[in-house]
C-alpha cells in the first residue's frame, strides 16, 4: 500500500521507524495544504503528531473536512495520548515506537475497514461496497453479476476504485487512464462516466460521485461518522449537461477512443 507521511521532521524515517522494515511505499510530504492537494494515489495518510499537537490536530481536521475518505492516522508519543479526542477526526493512532508486526496488522485492518480488500487471497482484487473488480481477469462484478464493460470503462472504474475518496479532475483522469498521447477532449471522461453509471444501475450509480466544478471520485458506501459527523459523502451527484451528452454527435466527439481500441471489447467471463 502507498502511505502519505505528513511531517516537518527533516528525517522522515524517525517518525515511525518500523515503516522501514515493511514493504509499503512511503511518500514524505511537508505539513502544508499543498501536500493535501497532491495526495495522489495514497491509501492512508499518516500525520506526525509527536511534537506540535495543535498543528497536528488542525491538519487532521483539515484532512477530514476535504470530503475525502482517505484514512488518517496520527503518530504520537505516550505523553501526547491525553490530548487526542474525537474532534481530531482520526481513524487510528500509533505510538512512534510501534513494532513492525503490530504496525502492519493495524494498517491492513484500517484498509479493510475503509472498503479496500487486502491480503493474499485478494491480490489483484478491489472491492467498493458490493462491487468487486478483478485486475487479473479484467472482470467487474456487482453482487456477483458480471458487468459488460469496454476496456476503457473497466480501466476508468478500476482507477477510481483504487483511489476511492480521492477527487480527480477530468484532465487528471485523461492522463492516468487514457495516457499522455491521447488527443481527445475531457468530454471523453464525461461520456465514459455516464456509461458506467448506466451499467451500475440506479441503485449503485452513486458509487461514482461528481464534485461540482472539480471532477469525479469513487464513493465508498459507509455509515461511519466522525469526520465532520456526517456519513453522507460531500458529493454533488448532478452529472454534466445531459442535453449535451444525449447528443449523438457529442458522444462521437467525446469518446475519442471508441474506435478499434474499444470496439467489441467485452470483459464478461
Amino acid at each position: 500500500m502507498e502511505l502519505l507521511l505528513l511531517t516537518s521532521d527533516p528525517n522522515p524515517d524517525a517518525v515511525l521507524p518500523s515503516l522501514a522494515l515493511l514493504p509499503h511505499s512511503v511518500r514524505p510530504a511537508p505539513t502544508e495544504v499543498s501536500s493535501l492537494l497532491e495526495a495522489g494515489s495514497a491509501d492512508i495518510a499518516i500525520v506526525d503528531a509527536r511534537s506540535d499537537l495543535a498543528a497536528a490536530r488542525g491538519l487532521c481536521r483539515l484532512l477530514g473536512s476535504t470530503g475525502s475518505a482517505l484514512p488518517v492516522v496520527a503518530v504520537l508519543t505516550e505523553g501526547g495520548l491525553v490530548a487526542v479526542n474525537p474532534e481530531w477526526g482520526l481513524d487510528d493512532i500509533l505510538l512512534s515506537s510501534t513494532g513492525p508486526a503490530e504496525l502492519d496488522a493495524r494498517l491492513r485492518l484500517l484498509m479493510g475497514r475503509s472498503g479496500v480488500a487486502v491480503g493474499p487471497e485478494n491480490t489483484g482484487k478491489i472491492t467498493l461496497g458490493e462491487l468487486t473488480i478483478d485486475e487479473g481477469t479484467y472482470t467487474a462484478r456487482l453482487r456477483g453479476r458480471p458487468l459488460d464493460l469496454t476496456y476503457k470503462e473497466f480501466e476508468l472504474l478500476k482507477y477510481l476504485a483504487q483511489h476511492a475518496g480521492r477527487v480527480f479532475t477530468r484532465a487528471q483522469l485523461l492522463q492516468e487512464v487514457w495516457g499522455y498521447d491521447f488527443f481527445g477532449g475531457t468530454r471523453t471522461v464525461d461520456v465514459h462516466v455516464r456509461r458506467l453509471r448506466a451499467k451500475l444501475g440506479p441503485e449503485h450509480e452513486a458509487l461514482i460521485g461528481t464534485v461540482r466544478n472539480v471532477g469525479y471520485k469513487a464513493v465508498r458506501p459507509s455509515n461511519r461518522v466522525g469526520k465532520g459527523g456526517n456519513a453522507t459523502p460531500d458529493v454533488d451527484d448532478d452529472d454534466v449537461d445531459d442535453t449535451l451528452l444525449d447528443d449523438p454527435r457529442a458522444e462521437e466527439s467525446g469518446a475519442g477512443d471508441s474506435g478499434a481500441g474499444e470496439s467489441g471489447a467485452q470483459f464478461v467471463p
